[in-house]
């Protein structure tokens, strides 16, 4: 479980394959926290936080927040059972062709920026092929191979090492095979996107333009604190009772009830 608290108020607590989108546009402290929910046993946790810049436009847009739980994310898998895909951002690949929608203002959310984030796992004999990109060469695609034996997974009938990165012609598909042998399944991460194309200035979390707009970053950030920290401590961590939830305009919401498997 990740627990999340920001300066604006929104707060939750995600898991089990939800999905949180966040823009910090003008400004927003925030915090991700790893709740021991469990006291008698181990509390695992697999967690990606994935950064998408923004465009000079949309950098003092109003901060945004938005969950997803986890049966709303869209999944496939081939008929082997051999290989699957989550598509967390993206549409027009393996069967989606509606998704959920980041905040207004992010990157992400035009659908010409061709942004798309998915999780590949390729089982031991199983193969997947990537389809080119919705909008061919103007595109920057990579892979990132984060779990999986080293030399059994090939890219393109070329086989390669264990935590490694792929940059791939966006225009072009590619087939993805995992081994027989192999003892584990093969996992990617798919992040592509069309580039903003605009200078980038980066200083700890800020992301501007210039370095003048890092140091009025700075000084925002010493003037307002970004709204100030509505919560009773710096790292803050909900009940562990507390179920999954989205705290959103003073709004709390839950994802839905599992349903009871029948006897």
């Amino acid at each position: 479980m990740i627990d999340h608290a920001d300066s604006v108020g929104n707060a939750g607590r995600y898991g089990k394959g939800d999905l949180q989108w966040m823009t910090a546009g003008k400004g927003v402290v925030h915090s991700e926290m790893f709740p021991l929910i469990k006291d008698d046993d181990y509390n695992p946790t697999r967690f990606f936080q994935i950064w998408l810049n923004l465009p000079a436009k949309s950098k003092m847009v109003k901060p945004g927040f938005a969950m997803f739980w986890a049966p709303d994310v869209p999944k496939w898998k081939d008929e082997s059972k051999l290989a699957s895909v989550t598509v967390w951002a993206g549409v027009n690949y393996f069967g989606v062709e509606k998704n959920n929608s980041p905040p207004p203002d992010s990157w992400a959310s035009d659908p010409e920026n061709d942004v798309a984030v998915m999780h590949i796992a390729i089982q031991p004999g199983g193969k997947l092929t990537l389809p080119a990109a919705n909008t061919g060469k103007n595109v920057n695609r990579t892979l990132f191979y984060i779990e999986g034996a080293e030399g059994a997974m090939k890219v393109g009938e070329q086989a390669i090492p264990a935590k490694v990165l792929v940059k791939l012609e966006a225009d072009e598909e590619v087939e993805l095979e995992m081994d027989a042998s192999a003892t584990e399944p093969g996992e990617f991460l798919l992040l592509q996107g069309k580039p903003i194309d605009e200078p980038v200035a980066q200083h700890g979390p800020f992301v501007m333009n210039t370095r003048a707009e890092i140091q009025q970053a700075f000084m925002d950030y010493q003037r307002t604190q970004f709204g100030g920290w509505p919560w009773p401590r710096d790292d803050m961590v909900f009940d562990r009772t507390k179920d999954r939830f989205a705290l959103l305009d003073g709004k709390e919401s839950e994802p839905p009830k599992e349903k009871e498997c029948e006897a």
